[in-house]
């Protein structure tokens, strides 16, 4: 169990913890914010939010 533990904690949770902070974001994944270290806050389309926020 103590393996499971570290996978868990490895990754930096942000995002009111629904986005995952890494250098790269798979192609579905939004940026809305960045977490420490230059990383960025990966978050699955699921979990975006419905409204546009910029104009894009």
């Amino acid at each position: 169990s103590n393996l499971l533990l570290i996978s868990l904690s490895g990754t930096q949770r942000c995002w009111n913890l629904y986005g995952k902070c890494r250098y790269r974001c798979s192609k579905k994944e939004r940026v809305y914010v960045y977490c420490i270290n230059n990383k960025m806050c990966c978050v699955k389309p699921k979990y975006q939010p419905k409204e546009r926020w910029w104009p894009f």
